[in-house]
């Protein structure tokens, strides 16, 4: 039997102090259950509501991506910086420590390689996987206008059934095909549809003209994808525009990891992304960085 509360201080209730009731942080989550807002934690930065994820995940259909060769020596470097890891439970099972203890973003879709149509995939895990694997969220390719687009939408709101019965947010990535729009128009469009949907939160590409219109008219938050590899200093003004314009982070892969410099570049952003440092001065920060580990470097060796 518990013991009798036999203390003889007079007990405080704090009649005096309204209860408090903060809203959740991030735009369109307040309504999600406990787990699915302690998972989102540790995707985005609950002082600054703003993420850097890493993209690792480009092999499930282009296989050994230039500066994915090797993942143990390129992107383990890089965790420490990192908000969160996107990956496939391939990579994540097999190279990354298990002591990582911030946000996995699984990759749940996949099927289709580069030699074949991109659209046409499958749900590629199984609720118990991610749940055996703790992720913090799932993400599955849409591809609005393609060739197989009702089925991308069906693959994502399974997942989304799947997500909500066990607290698992999900991440809808809107897929851009060589023949699909890159404009304000396209990426409203698809980015509402799979908010409409049920995504927790969505990534799509940055558009130089009318962004802050993308994300105005997405219920939840929204992440750029980095896309193709750029010069360091146009991806961190690409970085910049879209936090300006309303953007909730970045999830760049192939800016970082194949950068001259992918620890310098990882910093870099994160100085756009959660200090709000404008473009000149992180690429600033950029040179110096890259600088000063290529002298550390060259006094080990």
């Amino acid at each position: 039997m518990p013991e009798v509360d036999e203390s003889e201080r007079e007990k405080q209730f704090y009649t005096d102090i309204p209860v408090k009731n903060r809203p959740f942080f991030l735009k369109g989550c307040n309504n999600l259950d406990w787990g699915m807002k302690n998972r989102l934690s540790k995707i985005f930065n609950p002082k600054t509501g703003k993420t850097v994820m890493l993209a690792i995940d480009h092999g499930y259909f282009q296989g050994p991506t230039t500066g994915l060769e090797r993942v143990d020596v390129t992107i383990l470097p890089l965790l420490p910086y990192a908000d969160t890891l996107m990956l496939t439970r391939g990579i994540l099972r097999a190279i990354i420590p298990p002591t990582f203890d911030k946000g996995i973003v699984l990759r749940a879709s996949g099927g289709p390689s580069v030699l074949n149509e991109l659209s046409n995939e499958e749900i590629a895990i199984d609720i118990d996987e991610a749940i055996r694997l703790n992720v913090a969220a799932m993400a599955v390719q849409v591809f609005i206008g393609g060739q197989f687009e009702t089925k991308s939408v069906h693959n994502m709101t399974r997942l989304v059934d799947m997500g909500n019965r066990y607290g698992i947010p999900v991440l809808g990535v809107t897929a851009v095909g060589k023949d699909m729009g890159r404009d304000a128009k396209y990426m409203r469009l698809a980015s509402r549809i799979l908010a409409e949907l049920g995504v927790t939160y969505v990534k799509t590409y940055y558009t130089e003209k009318d962004f802050d219109t993308v994300t105005a008219s997405c219920p939840v938050p929204i992440v750029i994808a980095g896309g193709k590899k750029l010069p360091e200093k146009d991806a961190l003004t690409m970085a910049y525009r879209a936090i300006q314009d309303g953007a909730a982070g970045v999830d760049m892969g192939r800016n970082i990891f194949q950068s001259d410099s992918p620890v310098a570049m990882i910093k870099a952003i994160r100085k756009i992304v959660h200090d709000r440092e404008k473009p000149e001065a992180a690429f600033e920060f950029f040179l110096e960085e890259k600088n000063r580990l290529e002298g550390n470097k060259k006094r080990k060796t």
